[in-house]
């Protein structure tokens, strides 16, 4: 929206072409999220606590944690809201890229913020059921799929790229929708998964996305893209500006979600963060990199799949509970300790990740 306002003013003062600039708007569009996240948090945990909008706790978790009952959750209000008008105030609003990220992660946050609607107004901590939640989520992650396939210019668009190997993709043609689907669904379910200890999820989401910046920006930039020996596509840096709205509003939120939690992040965020990730990796190519960079959403989420294969197959549980932060919860880690260490891994994955921007 500003981009598009600075274009009309450069007409009179030259200063304005610096908006043109992405690495600027990214900037920008960080400070933003961040800023509006610290002015808007204060009264939204106001509000969602004098509503009595505060964590359902499951009876069969850690015993540890039941002294979060009441804190106020669906925080992820704030990330979506944050992460949207940075978005649009700083992004280029005519790019197609765009608006796909955009409805993905309104889109899933919207299923998140009903199955969170649902577990305070029924007064338990399921919500949705498992067959609703993944119908909509399936309709929503199939919807932005064949959207972007039918706005596919070139076969690298719908190719998967071999990290470390310069010039290999694997074309998929029609099997590319789903393909999206599985990487957009399964990364929000992951991060959905993860989203159970103060701060656990919002700062890999960070580092992650962050990343994907990265990626976008040098996949959208024909002369990085040539040099790193990456497929152009046209347009897609813009997302750049998409993924540094996230970091920036997932700093702002932790700002409050760090242990001890004033409020937690709910469905609507981790599904609706979860999402974008996906998404944005899908399109600049990297849903491999995004594996091996959101190696902790992996494991949790491979964790809960062991737990239940194992218990049905033998009838006994391969870790004390999963996902497996409570595994090492049940061990005696204290929740801290628990939290930086995997970000920590974190930090590491990313730095992986991003090493394949060269290694090729």
């Amino acid at each position: 929206m500003l981009m598009h306002l600075a274009e009309f003013l450069e007409q009179y003062y030259s200063g304005f072409r610096v908006f043109q600039f992405l690495t600027f708007r990214g900037i920008l569009g960080v400070l933003t999220a961040m800023v509006f996240s610290f002015i808007a948090g204060p009264w939204m945990i106001r509000h969602l606590t004098v509503r009595q909008i505060g964590q359902q706790i499951r009876e069969d978790g850690p015993e540890s944690h039941l002294i979060k009952a009441g804190t106020p959750t669906m925080g992820g209000t704030l990330i979506l809201c944050a992460v949207l008008v940075a978005t649009l105030l700083w992004a280029d609003l005519s790019n197609q890229w765009v608006w796909v990220a955009v409805f993905v992660t309104a889109a899933f946050g919207a299923v998140g913020f009903v199955d969170d609607y649902l577990k305070l107004k029924v007064g338990n901590s399921r919500g949705l059921s498992a067959v609703a939640k993944y119908g909509w989520q399936s309709v929503i992650g199939l919807a932005a799929a064949l959207w972007v396939y039918a706005g596919a210019e070139t076969a690298a668009e719908t190719s998967v790229l071999i990290p470390m190997l310069k010039d290999v993709a694997v074309p998929l043609g029609a099997g590319y929708i789903l393909w999206t689907y599985l990487v957009v669904v399964g990364s929000s379910n992951a991060v959905n998964l993860t989203d159970g200890l103060d701060g656990l999820a919002i700062m890999p989401c960070v580092m992650v996305a962050s990343a994907l910046g990265v990626f976008a920006y040098v996949t959208g930039h024909t002369e990085f893209s040539d040099y790193l020996g990456f497929h152009y596509i046209e347009g897609v840096g813009e997302l750049a500006i998409f993924c540094t709205a996230i970091g920036g509003a997932g700093l702002g939120f932790l700002w409050f979600n760090t242990y001890p939690a004033q409020v937690f992040m709910g469905d609507v965020g981790a599904l609706a963060l979860g999402a974008a990730l996906g998404m944005v990796a899908v399109i600049v190519r990297q849903e491999i990199v995004l594996l091996v960079m959101g190696g902790i959403f992996v494991a949790e989420t491979v964790s809960v799949i062991l737990q239940v294969a194992s218990f049905k197959l033998t009838g006994r549980r391969m870790f004390r509970m999963a996902p497996l932060h409570h595994h090492f919860e049940l061990k005696g880690w204290a929740e801290p300790k628990i939290i930086v260490r995997f970000w920590i891994i974190t930090l590491v994955l990313v730095l992986i990740g991003l090493s394949t921007l060269k290694i090729r």
